[in-house]
């Protein structure tokens, strides 16, 4: 699978997901905070699915 999903918007899924699993960890917002994991696995792996259904990638075009 080609990545399509750049560095800024990987850190910020990395980020936000950890921030999300953490939260719930710790009682602040209810389970539907380990929606994270989805985050933090698209981000580490470069692949989204929906972005791939919708013909979007944050990714930069490699010049030939």
């Amino acid at each position: 699978m080609n990545a399509n999903i750049g560095t800024f918007d990987r850190n910020a899924r990395v980020t936000i997901g950890l921030a999300l699993i953490a939260a719930t960890l710790f009682g602040f917002i209810g389970l539907w905070g380990y929606v994270g994991f989805l985050a933090v696995v698209t981000g580490l792996t470069r692949v989204c699915p929906a972005y791939r259904f919708f013909g979007y990638s944050s990714c930069p075009v490699a010049n030939p």
